[in-house]
């Protein structure tokens, strides 16, 4: 009996110690005088499923990488702290924001009056236009033709709000959304959904890596400008605006957009 009590002390008194270190390790950081002290960490949340803006490139590894990401990088570094990025769905990235339980939002997200209610946005980074990928041999060639047609976009998106404005003005449209744009491409290439909504630069990534896709520049639309989201009223908002500012002096900026967006 004595050996058995002797074994159970030993046993919770390795697993206190584990956790305490596991708390330091994560929360704290060596002051250089025998102490700790917290991390100053911002965790960005994302949906890694935009490329180039954010993505997850299996062949070489597990990280998110992509315009974004960098842009996250060298903002929060000027801004004094370090990144932590989290994956998630689209859709449930502002809700996550407003739970706080992510600091802020950089997934090439487009500022509209329905988010501006609930969420502050940083100064514009990039503009985009939005593209109708098809297949090539869809026939697909302009709004007009998308009559009787499956139209996909991603859930909770700006481009979803386009597909079910063009529903009501064009007769027969029928809405599909999802979650991941890889699996609305997917559905397009075989033929389960008509046409896609989606920006100019993530449309050109899939064009050349599919030569069984075209597509065709939406008319009467105004360019669509990307931001980061904050929590309203965050004082981050202004750190991350000035950060910003400081990136576009130096050419950072343009620099991401040239390796990202092969554009000068």
């Amino acid at each position: 009996m004595k050996k058995k009590w002797l074994f159970a002390a030993t046993a919770v008194l390795a697993l206190s110690l584990a956790g305490c270190g596991s708390k330091d390790t994560k929360n704290s950081a060596d002051n250089g005088s025998g102490g700790t002290k917290e991390k100053k960490v911002l965790v960005m949340g994302t949906a890694a499923d935009y490329a180039p803006f954010e993505y997850i490139d299996a062949k070489v590894s597990d990280d998110i990488i992509g315009f974004d990401i960098d842009l996250a990088k060298a903002a929060t570094e000027k801004m004094g702290y370090e990144l932590q990025v989290k994956d998630m769905e689209f859709n449930s990235l502002i809700p996550a924001l407003q739970a706080d339980k992510i600091d802020f939002v950089l997934a090439g997200m487009t500022p509209n009056a329905e988010r501006d209610k609930v969420v502050d946005f940083s100064k514009s980074y990039y503009d985009t236009k939005e593209y109708m990928l098809t297949k090539k041999d869809s026939g697909i060639k302009s709004d007009a033709d998308l009559a009787g047609k499956k139209l996909g976009a991603q859930t909770s998106s700006i481009q979803e709000d386009l597909a079910k404005s063009l529903a009501k003005q064009i007769k027969g449209i029928t809405i599909e959304s999802r979650d991941r744009i890889p699996e609305l491409v997917q559905e397009v290439k075989l033929g389960r959904i008509d046409a896609l909504i989606t920006e100019d630069i993530v449309a050109e990534n899939y064009l050349k890596q599919n030569k069984d896709l075209s597509y065709y520049v939406i008319q009467n639309q105004e360019d669509q400008s990307k931001a980061a989201a904050f929590p309203e009223g965050s004082k981050l908002t202004a750190e991350f605006d000035k950060a910003l500012d400081e990136l576009n002096k130096e050419g950072k900026v343009d620099e991401l957009k040239a390796k990202w967006f092969k554009v000068k």
